[in-house]
């Protein structure tokens, strides 16, 4: 018998899938049983449980085990609950959007950056959009990439400037390449070494460093520098990546610290820390912006992307 889902790319328009069969996949996932996620509808066991045999027939799969005290999802179940949560908080957002544009205002668009063009980039492209559209709302996080490119599946942000790794799972992203980002050696303004002539990295393994956390892409290289110069890495280390802490510790002390040279340039240019004269070559890889391929961007989330398009320009020189 041939599945409705290869039969017809809307298979869900015969099956007359309905969204009461979608919230009762999430609930079941939330709840582990049949009773509390028909409570959780507001709906009774059995008119639950039909529900979830209609789809697992039009499916042709089982979708949970059950067990005697509970159920659980298959892999079947697990692939369905996810995109029953997309679809949800799809139908979501486009009713927070309607309600927005109702009451005069854009809607709401969520983007995420990491540290480097969040200093130089988000700035320039949401003032600008926010200069054309008052309204719209936006929200934005500063994390590291991993954690961005999560909550854009999860559906929390719209567009991401962020690095995708080598051994993430591309499905489903689109990545629009930036532009690199070199790292390089800071310290406190006045530091002994701020204006000191030929420094090499022997001059400053022995120093006490703070550094990123340990299994971090810039840690990993960072110390695979001084292996390659034939030095041990630093041993006197403070891990971190808390920027209030690490701009007050170096202003506090003469440790030295590795950082993304954009925002050592924003710090050095208030006079907060100093850039060392030392070459350090274990820049990190390109970043750009990401989207998901499988939603279509809202109105307000289209122009703050054709904001971050142009605020590349004067930033880094280049338009994607």
């Amino acid at each position: 018998m041939t599945s409705p889902s290869t039969s017809n790319p809307h298979w869900f328009l015969r099956a007359r899938l309905k969204t009461r069969q979608l919230l009762l996949l999430t609930a079941l996932a939330d709840e582990g049983n049949i009773h509390a996620a028909a409570r959780a509808l507001n709906i009774t066991q059995p008119a639950a449980s039909k529900l979830l045999k209609d789809l697992e027939d039009v499916l042709e799969v089982p979708l949970f085990e059950r067990l005697p005290r509970g159920m659980r999802p298959t892999w079947y179940g697990e692939t369905m609950i996810r995109h029953a949560r997309q679809a949800l908080a799809s139908l979501n957002q486009a009713h927070e959007e309607l309600m927005s544009l109702k009451a005069g205002r854009y809607g709401q668009v969520g983007v995420g950056a990491i540290t480097s063009p969040g200093l130089a980039l988000l700035p320039q492209a949401v003032a600008a959009v926010k200069r054309e559209q008052p309204s719209l709302r936006v929200v934005l996080e500063i994390e590291t990439s991993p954690v961005l490119v999560d909550y854009l599946r999860q559906g929390r942000l719209d567009i991401l400037v962020a690095r995708i790794f080598a051994d993430d799972d591309k499905s489903n992203l689109r990545y629009e390449p930036l532009t690199g980002e070199p790292v390089c050696a800071v310290a406190r303004p006045g530091h002994p070494l701020s204006s000191a002539a030929g420094l090499t990295l022997g001059d400053v393994a022995t120093r006490p460093w703070i550094v990123p956390p340990a299994g971090s892409v810039l840690r990993h290289r960072f110390d695979l520098m001084f292996q390659e110069a034939g030095l041990a890495p630093p041993f006197d280390v403070v891990e971190t990546a808390a920027l209030l802490f690490i701009t007050r510790m170096l202003q506090q002390s003469d440790m030295l610290c590795v950082m993304a040279t954009e925002v050592a340039r924003y710090y050095a240019g208030h006079g907060i820390l100093s850039i060392l004269p030392l070459d350090m070559p274990c820049h990190m890889d390109d970043f750009g912006l990401i989207t998901r391929t499988d939603r279509q961007l809202s109105p307000g989330a289209t122009l703050l992307m054709q904001a971050l398009r142009t605020a590349c320009r004067p930033v880094y020189g280049l338009s994607p």
